[in-house]
């Protein structure tokens, strides 16, 4: 009898695994049928604008994904489905994921100083990998943008002083706190980890690394990623791919890093990944291991109350955004040009759950 449970339960991972689905090599498509949420949800993400004066909300690419296939999809602007449109700090959890391979292969550890395989860290040998992480270097970084271009550690980095070694930029920082307690997000945290993976991996491997980790595995085959004068990936900011590929992404990481039969990220990474940081400052955003939640480490509700506690997402400068929502097998990937902050991620979600439902306004 205990034979007969025992096929009997094979059988059934069996059958659920088949169920399962996967781009293979493209999404498979199911649209969905048109009603009031859906019309609402386009009337949010692509309204009539004056684009001379760049305010209100400007979706470039809209793409919803179901249960492993594409039931919205919309472009606007001069973005295609072939474009490969710029993510901006979306980059760090697509370098996140780089990483989480090269964890998988033993290459570090989260508690590794950072000096151990970026050497200017030297000058800050309490920081630890997973600080930077978590946006926790302790370092006196300036995450300003438009607004104070003068005071910006990160224009500096990108544009003026700092662009032709970044890393080594964000090394020369001061402290503004000790590592690992306090969040305080930071670019140059990102770009220091896209220089220390180059030792992880070696200087022959790396400028292919994250095509040969984490691209081809998935089939992404878009991806442009730029890099500095010293040839380190600006992991901050400057990876480029079409929103289908970006998809693959959310879809690898809403299976806790599978991909079909390969444990791709190890499902210790994702969970780090997918956990609250707990900072001894307040915050109004909740960080994880770059990556951000809808909920917090206390557990008090998330940024967007409107979905689920498990949605996750990664964001960029614009109102780019991944959007991950595992309860409801649901990815969202958003291009967008917004320049006067009148895009709301809760909005999105609350509307792209009531279509996906086909829920109406009643």
């Amino acid at each position: 009898m205990s034979r007969l449970l025992f096929v009997f339960a094979l059988l059934l991972l069996t059958c659920s695994a088949a169920a399962e689905n996967w781009p293979a090599p493209d999404w498979s498509e199911r649209p969905l049928n048109r009603n009031d949420a859906l019309t609402a949800l386009e009337n949010y993400a692509f309204p009539t604008r004056d684009e001379a004066t760049r305010k209100g909300v400007r979706t470039d690419a809209l793409l919803i994904i179901h249960d492993g296939a594409v039931v919205y999809e919309r472009y606007g602007s001069v973005t295609r489905a072939d474009t490969p449109h710029l993510t901006w700090s979306i980059s760090k959890s697509i370098l996140a994921s780089v990483l989480g391979v090269a964890f998988g292969e033993g290459r570090f550890k989260l508690e590794d100083p950072v000096a151990r395989f970026y050497p200017p860290f030297g000058a800050h040998p309490d920081i630890k990998l997973q600080d930077l992480l978590h946006w926790a270097s302790g370092l006196d970084w300036q995450e300003d943008y438009e607004y104070a271009p003068l005071n910006s550690s990160v224009v500096a980095m990108l544009y003026t002083r700092g662009r032709g070694d970044m890393a080594q930029y964000t090394a020369e920082h001061g402290v503004a706190g000790a590592p690992g307690t306090s969040y305080r997000y930071s670019s140059g945290d990102s770009t220091v980890l896209a220089a220390a993976l180059k030792s992880m991996v070696g200087e022959g491997a790396y400028a292919d690394y994250p095509w040969t980790a984490l691209f081809e595995p998935l089939g992404i085959n878009s991806a442009v990623w730029e890099r500095d004068a010293t040839g380190t990936f600006v992991g901050s900011s400057y990876a480029y791919m079409t929103a289908r590929d970006l998809a693959r992404i959310g879809l690898l990481m809403e299976r806790g890093g599978r991909w079909q039969d390969r444990q791709l990220l190890p499902r210790a990474w994702v969970d780090f990944n997918l956990t609250p940081f707990k900072s001894l400052t307040p915050t109004d955003e909740a960080p994880g291991g770059h990556w951000w939640l809808n909920r917090t480490a206390d557990g008090a509700p998330g940024p967007w109350p409107d979905a689920p506690p498990d949605t996750f997402a990664a964001l960029g400068h614009w109102g780019q955004a991944l959007y991950v929502i595992p309860s409801a097998g649901l990815l969202i990937v958003r291009y967008a040009d917004d320049r006067d902050g009148s895009y709301d991620h809760n909005q999105l979600l609350k509307l792209a759950l009531k279509a996906v439902a086909g829920e109406g306004d009643k």
